[in-house]
């Protein structure tokens, strides 16, 4: 197999062009490929520059778990750090995680922060959601967001090799005038729901908020899971400032 590292868009474009087959960290595809039979080519993205962005508003595809520190939200930041063991973080990247895995354990923090993706493909790079990226496995590049307000990140204790854990992502951004808006991710099994309510902060925003959320998707959890999201959007709601 024939390993593409490209430093530029033009050459990662022409790698692909070429059928090299995109790959984050090997961490999901090694075992599938000793059981399958190794592709011709392959092409990783961790030389190119615009893939290994690490900024307070943007990630690049290319970073590994473990780089992902205090420059980006704490949503984000504890999202990572609860994947795998530090093996793994040492060696899965970002792209890899959200794209060609199955638990996807950064895309419920990706979604509450309202992330844009930048992908790429063989006519160069443009902009899309993580809905596009996720259901057509497109060659991710990056992602950019606007700074929250507040965020949080729960995850429940799981054991190794047994069911997905619950996990609940909340982030709250401004949207002016003295509202803001609330954004919850839920991945409950396999199944990530990320829905979102606005509201004015004050003394009675907690539960404008979670009646408002209850009428979504959300409202159609167990007892149990919509228990653990209310625990959690009180808790970053008590983080706003000025409450």
């Amino acid at each position: 197999m024939l390993l593409r590292l490209p430093t530029s868009l033009s050459e990662a474009r022409k790698h692909l062009a070429e059928g090299a087959v995109p790959v984050g960290g090997a961490t999901l595809v090694w075992a599938q490929w000793q059981r399958d039979g190794f592709p011709e080519q392959a092409m990783s993205l961790r030389s190119l520059p615009e893939a290994n962005v690490i900024e307070h508003e943007a990630l690049g595809a290319a970073v590994l778990l473990h780089q992902i520190d205090d420059r980006v939200p704490e949503v984000l930041r504890r999202a990572a750090g609860t994947i795998g063991t530090g093996a793994v973080r040492r060696t899965a990247t970002v792209g890899g995680n959200i794209v060609g895995s199955t638990l996807r354990c950064l895309l419920p923090a990706a979604l509450v922060l309202d992330a844009r993706a930048t992908v790429l493909d063989r006519d160069g790079t443009y902009e899309t959601d993580l809905a596009e990226v996720v259901a057509k496995r497109h060659l991710l590049l990056g992602l950019a967001w606007r700074t929250p307000v507040a965020s949080g990140y729960h995850k429940a204790p799981a054991e190794a090799g047994g069911p997905p854990p619950l996990v609940v992502a909340t982030a709250v951004s401004a949207e002016g005038e003295g509202r803001h808006r609330l954004r919850v991710a839920v991945r409950d099994g396999y199944d990530v729901i990320g829905e979102s309510a606005e509201f004015r902060t004050g003394a009675d925003g907690t539960d404008e908020v979670l009646d408002a959320l209850e009428r979504t998707a959300l409202g159609s959890l167990t007892l149990a899971v919509r228990d653990v999201v209310r625990r959690e959007v009180a808790g970053v709601l008590t983080r706003l400032p000025g409450s």
